[in-house]
């Protein structure tokens, strides 16, 4: 094995490589090695599928890879003998490949990150390498004989560990960073170096022979290149159909979880309330609400309160007319969408048919309930329609309703004085009894998975109309004067988590409170703020101010002086909502602000619109030109990431593509998901 026989008629052949072949071979190793870590990094995000699907494709690829760059290294390789392969070992040398490719991924995965799993790591994936490798010369059939040089040999395989090695370590050490086009490739085209030197060097150290010269010498070996390449192709193309295939569910079933009710497979609230902020045009409202449903709940259990649900649903759904859409919106409760003009009639007529419908007893676990209900429409014709859903919510929480299957209009006169009158009313009793709760949204700079800060965000659980949407209950404060003492809560209470995180050892950078427009010049809040942090003893790095556009142009000179004493006291202040004031560039130079948020609604259509792409990147450089941290509002989608990503700038992300608002609870034990995940 190691020394060529003592014979006098021992005739060594000597074999010439083709260039073109060799740098064919060095190329499909890297780009097998580029496939894989795409894979892998498939891991680290959030995937319908187990991660061990994604490490099995990637240690697949991995291994199919080095497999073919070794058959494609022999064709290169040419000797003045036939020469043929045994099936069973062709066919067996890429098992110890893929396993140590998976063994590998798997070390390198690995939490705890360091010299040692990378070591454990690069000395499997160099075995796995250099174990192909000599399985594949095994499988040789020629009229000849061959024999190893045992130094050189044991070369092939240190050089196989030790490049192995170091790409595993960097691939280990800057996984987060796998995002960023050009490390990945650096790291491909290392561990292409490891499997196509380690190849190399193992024929260097081989030497073929024969003992009767010319005996089955019939002209160069070459490979059969036609069956290798269709090999080759069809691996690859079933691994990428796969990869691609699996990709495209994910994101179906992420689009299906996010966007779609579970139970009556109707778009949710939130895709509701998308639609309703993307309509363009004119529309009608309509949400029936059914009355008492914790009864049913209560006295049935919960797989029946699914039933009724399931079966009103399936009424509305066919009982609609052909142009409208209908979520659910909330345990209790469906929308209706029209967005024809003038047709609210239509509408209201439509409810109508669908309520008649239900006054009939539901069949449900062979019980027949009669379900009390009521639906609230309202109506848009011209202009700005944003105020729809509040109208129509203002049916519903005022005092009057009557739960008959009637259909109530909205009436300017008679629900929005009423249900302004009440909101006022009860905020004092909202923040005595604990009806407010704060939730907090994560900022993550995307390009290293890093936390970077968290947006308090105020929520309102009313004890009798149940979750009212901030953009309901915010204006009415502002507008009744409500507003400033509501803040000074929303300070403290914030305070407090911050103190509480800080014992507890919860890491965060910092937490950012949005000011109303008013609040932001008053010398109150500048008392507040300086209360709060002694009285809690909270560093002032921890916090950010969110102050909106509006709010600063509006007092442009006070503005600039109160976020001067801002920043005097430590705190951040970012400039909320850019873009949406069309206030003049030059108050970002004049603001000391430290951090400018892009609206999301620059970011909805990105990148399928050429312009709204351009805006934004646009309004990026400029933000960065002047040293500021951008954060975009309202990120969603893996395509809106893909395009922020390939931008040179690194602006932060907030958005339901990372997290949706989070309770304190639901915040650290994501925070700690992340973590374990190797996220961060």
């Amino acid at each position: 094995m190691f020394s060529l026989p003592e014979s006098p008629d021992i005739y060594v052949l000597q074999g010439e490589y083709s260039l073109p072949m060799v740098v064919l071979s060095i190329v499909i190793a890297c780009c097998a090695s580029y496939t894989s870590l795409s894979l892998n990094q498939r891991m680290q995000q959030s995937s319908f599928f187990h991660k061990s699907f994604w490490l099995v494709l990637a240690s697949v690829s991995m291994g199919l890879g080095i497999w073919s760059m070794h058959f494609i290294g022999m064709s290169a390789f040419m000797l003045p003998v036939s020469m043929t392969y045994d099936s069973f070992l062709t066919a067996a040398s890429v098992i110890p490949a893929v396993f140590a490719s998976y063994l590998a991924f798997s070390f390198a995965n690995r939490k705890k990150k360091g010299h040692v799993p990378a070591i454990i790591a690069g000395i499997i994936m160099g075995i796995g390498i250099s174990a192909m490798h000599y399985i594949g010369m095994a499988a040789m059939e020629m009229n000849a004989e061959h024999v190893y040089k045992p130094l050189i040999l044991m070369s092939s395989v240190m050089i196989a560990v030790v490049v192995s090695y170091v790409a595993l370590f960097i691939f280990s050490s800057l996984q987060k960073f796998m995002g960023t086009q050009w490390i990945k490739i650096l790291t491909s085209v290392l561990m292409g170096l490891a499997i196509t030197s380690m190849h190399y060097t193992g024929m260097a150290a081989v030497v073929f022979y024969t003992v009767t010269p010319g005996n089955g010498m019939h002209g160069m070996h070459k490979m059969d290149m036609p069956l290798l390449v269709t090999v080759v192709t069809a691996g690859i193309f079933i691994l990428l159909a796969v990869s691609g295939l699996a990709g495209l569910l994910d994101r179906y079933v992420d689009h299906r979880l996010h966007q779609y009710d579970a139970l009556t497979l109707l778009p949710n609230q939130r895709q509701f309330e998308q639609d309703l902020k993307n309509s363009k045009t004119a529309g009608s409202l309509a949400i029936i609400h059914i009355h008492d449903f914790e009864k049913w709940v209560s006295g049935y259990g919960y797989t029946f309160g699914d039933g009724v649900i399931k079966a009103v649903g399936e009424i509305i759904e066919e009982r609609k007319l052909r142009t409208s859409k209908v979520y659910r919106i909330e345990g209790n409760r469906f929308a209706v969408y029209h967005s024809e003009k003038h047709e609210f009639e239509i509408l209201k007529s439509s409810m109508e048919k669908v309520l008649s419908e239900l006054k009939k007893p539901l069949l449900i676990d062979d019980y027949r309930v009669v379900v009390e209900m009521v639906c609230a429409a309202s109506h848009c014709e011209e202009g700005d329609c944003s105020q729809l859903l509040a109208n129509t919510m203002a049916v519903l929480q005022h005092p009057s309703i009557q739960f008959r299957h009637g259909v109530m209009e909205y009436d300017p006169a008679v629900h929005t004085y009423s249900f302004e009158r009440q909101i006022v009313q009860d905020i004092n009793r909202a923040i005595e009894f604990d009806e407010l709760f704060m939730v907090y949204q994560p900022k993550v700079l995307p390009v290293t998975g890093e936390v970077t800060g968290v947006e308090a965000l105020l929520r309102w659980e009313h004890r009798v109309h149940g979750m009212i949407s901030p953009g309901v209950f915010i204006p009415v404060l502002e507008e009744n004067g409500k507003i400033f003492e509501v803040t000074d809560w929303v300070i403290e209470t914030v305070f407090r988590q911050v103190s509480s995180w800080l014992e507890e050892g919860v890491e965060f950078k910092r937490v950012s409170i949005n000011i109303p427009g008013q609040y932001v010049t008053s010398s109150r809040l500048l008392s507040v703020l300086s209360e709060g942090l002694r009285k809690y003893g909270v560093d002032s790095r921890f916090i950010e101010l969110e102050i909106t556009e509006t709010s600063v142009i509006h007092d442009i000179d006070n503005a600039i002086t109160a976020v001067g004493r801002f920043r005097e006291m430590g705190l951040s202040v970012a400039l909320d909502d850019f873009g949406t004031g069309l206030s003049s560039l030059s108050y970002l130079r004049k603001i000391p602000i430290s951090t400018i948020k892009i609206d999301k609604s620059f970011v909805d259509g990105v990148p399928l619109s050429e312009k709204d792409s351009a805006l934004l990147r646009a309004i990026i450089t400029l933000c960065s030109s002047l040293n500021l941290r951008v954060v975009i509002e309202g990120v969603e989608s893996q395509e809106q990431i893909d395009f922020i990503m390939s931008m040179i700038e690194r602006p932060h992300i907030q958005g339901y593509y990372f997290s949706p608002p989070l309770r304190e609870g639901e915040l650290v034990s994501w925070m700690a998901e992340r973590e374990l995940t190797g996220q961060v």
